[in-house]
């Protein structure tokens, strides 16, 4: 299920395209210590991998095969990965749309695969057949489609798509064999969860508010097919859809009724029984089960880290693993004999690898090498996840990377980083990015401000309606925390942010005009009320949610009048970095434009960057490259110590 308070995070590392702009002469980098010093291009020739659909097959009928995404080719594509370790090979050849592999199909070696127009977020369902040619099984111009998952005998398979009425993700079932599709669920306007691998179940939610949900199920071989509420409750309680089991038997759901923190807990379709599955600390992020079921997969979202449980339902007890480099496992896949697994390995200094667990055997074997060979583990930079105190008192959680070498008498400049959302969370985890600025001299204290998720149900709703003013504040005490490091330089401290953290730049300048040196937006929102009437038209279902979390439009134009950016840029007096996507759906092009000619009207400096063929987050890895270049230009020119 999609975060609610998620819904303009940043998609892909950020990237962009430099344009001429005001700046003085440019300050030499200048590195603490004697570190090995990289460019851009030499971390960003790190490749990038992800894993197929957790709803599909990963793995190639034979098994000999795990089907991959890779932006080997500097282009996101399909890849098909042996597991006995040898080079994989291309299975779409896109050198301008980023391709995303779905699923392998489940007798052959057919792929699904998804792709967008320059990321415009419109995604098409694709298959390459067996010859190489391709098919998109969701034509049509303004329509966004996505996949749902396989029916149990592999005959048939579900699809996603907006093409009735641009708002409501219809359910289609398509046969494996000539692709006849029929529709399967026309949706009155609720989010579409899951489908039960028999073809009987269809879970739904909807989203009342940013702090109340519910779910919903069809029973499609009714004679009424209509959704049933099965989360009846009384006051502000979030329920979510985790999946389904492969028996088609049991709804997992997740919920915050019971505590601060979402537990997972189990629907019986033929009973109505309810019990708990999985409680912790922290959040219960996913429940995923191998294809027979006898596997079941869990994660945790312990404190800006992923804690991973792989239990088999027969016995209870975990699964044996041979040992791993140290890290966050994500996108577990099982073979479709179950014997073995395919995985991802990522750490602040480790990008995500591909690994094959032999299970019988309890061997590990590494498929990828992501890291460009150039660079080694130990000239980037592990976080430690720290805590301070905001002007109230709150403890903000954040993850802090201090660069080599930096000490009480070789103090470094420093940037507040902001995440997306509202709502997001920075977590641990490798960025080129960040380890390219870090690794130039500059410490980063990535915020994780009141209002982001991880934390609990009241952190996460503690600036609901108060956007750009307490987590602001958050955001500007990160700069006081820094400054009593005795390793960062207090004089020379920078904002920088993606999506709503671009939003928070561009608010922590013009609220905040003496908080900062200078400040990076990367497609911020500037102007909130042309944002929250203009948001796409496929986020229907979550709108009502949204104008409870930022206001409705209608009746709260004055206060997000007070809280944009755009209409005080009178009030900017220090540089900033502006960077915006051309095809962006989320945050258009115009608030970048404005927001830049209103403070080069205030004769400050001002660059601005725009990127004409990528969207809300870039994707593109040349795109990526001179991105990083551009950040690293632009605070050795403003921020970094003469």
């Amino acid at each position: 299920m999609i975060s609610i308070r998620a819904l303009l995070l940043c998609i892909a590392p950020l990237g962009l395209a430099v344009l001429p702009a005001c700046s003085k002469q440019d300050a030499p980098a200048d590195p603490v210590a004697a570190n090995s010093v990289f460019s851009a291009r030499q971390f960003f020739e790190t490749t990038s991998f992800g894993m197929a659909d957790a709803s599909g097959y990963a793995f190639s009928p034979d098994g000999q095969n795990v089907l991959i995404s890779s932006d080997q080719s500097g282009v996101f594509n399909a890849w098909a990965l042996p597991t006995t370790g040898a080079a994989g090979t291309p299975l779409t050849a896109s050198d301008d749309n980023a391709v995303f592999a779905v699923s392998y199909f489940p007798n052959d070696r057919r792929i699904l695969y998804t792709y967008d127009g320059g990321g415009n977020e419109l995604n098409h369902v694709a298959v390459r057949e067996i010859d190489g040619s391709s098919r998109d099984l969701t034509p049509g111009e303004s329509l966004k489609a996505g996949f749902l998952g396989w029916a149990e005998d592999g005959d048939a398979f579900y699809l996603l798509s907006t093409e009735r009425d641009g708002k409501n993700f219809d359910v289609y079932r398509f046969a494996t064999d000539g692709y006849e599709r029929e529709l399967v669920f026309e949706n009155p306007g609720l989010q579409i969860g899951e489908i039960s691998r028999d073809g009987r179940w269809l879970a739904l939610a909807q989203p009342i508010s940013s702090a109340n949900s519910d779910i919903y199920v069809v029973d499609l071989q009714s004679d009424v097919p209509d959704p049933v509420l099965i989360s009846k409750h009384e006051g502000n309680i979030n329920f979510g859809i985790l999946g389904i089991t492969p028996d088609s038997k049991t709804l997992i759901y997740s919920t915050n009724e019971f505590g601060e923190f979402e537990q997972a807990w189990r629907y019986e379709f033929s009973s109505g029984e309810k019990s708990v599955l999985l409680a912790a600390d922290w959040d219960v992020s996913y429940v995923l089960h191998s294809g027979s079921g006898r596997y079941r997969v869990s994660g945790v979202n312990a404190d800006a880290r992923t804690e991973v449980s792989i239990v088999d339902t027969q016995t209870g007890k975990a699964v044996a693993m041979p040992t791993l480099p140290p890290g966050d496992l994500a996108s577990i896949r099982f073979t479709p004999d179950e014997t073995g697994l395919a995985l991802l390995v990522t750490a602040d200094t480790s990008p995500a690898n591909v690994y094959f667990i032999d299970l019988t055997a309890q061997s590990a074997k590494q498929l990828t090498e992501a890291l460009n060979p150039a660079i080694t583990s130990d000239d980037l930079v592990a976080s430690d996840v720290v805590r301070y105190k905001s002007f109230d008192g709150l403890e903000i959680p954040a993850i802090l990377y201090r660069p080599h070498g930096a000490s009480a008498s070789n103090q470094v400049p420093a940037l507040v980083w902001v995440h997306g959302g509202p709502g997001g969370q920075s977590r641990t985890g490798y960025s080129a990015t960040i380890q390219h600025l870090v690794n130039h001299g500059y410490a980063i204290l990535m915020a994780n401000n009141r209002g982001s998720s991880g934390y609990g149900k009241t952190f996460f709703h503690l600036d609901d309606k108060r956007h750009g003013e307490e987590d602001l504040q958050d955001i500007v005490y990160g700069r006081r925390y820094l400054e009593s490091l005795d390793w960062v330089n207090g004089e020379h401290i920078g904002v920088i942010g993606g999506s709503y953290g671009g939003y928070m730049v561009a608010a922590a300048l013009a609220f905040e005009p003496e908080a900062f040196e200078v400040g990076i937006n990367i497609f911020g929102v500037t102007n909130w009320v042309r944002t929250l009437q203009s948001i796409p038209p496929w986020w229907e279902a979550f709108k009502v949610a949204l104008y409870d979390e930022m206001g409705d439009p209608a009746t709260d134009a004055e206060r997000h009048r007070r809280i944009s950016p755009l209409f005080h840029t009178e009030n900017i007096v220090k540089p900033m970095l502006v960077v915006q996507g051309a095809n962006d759906p989320r945050v258009l092009q115009v608030e970048s434009d404005e927001l830049v000619a209103g403070i080069r009207a205030n004769e400050v400096p001002v660059e601005y960057v725009l990127f004409p063929d990528e969207g809300h987050g870039f994707r593109k890895r040349e795109n990526r490259i001179v991105a990083s270049e551009a950040y690293l230009q632009f605070l050795n020119t403003w921020l970094k110590p003469d």
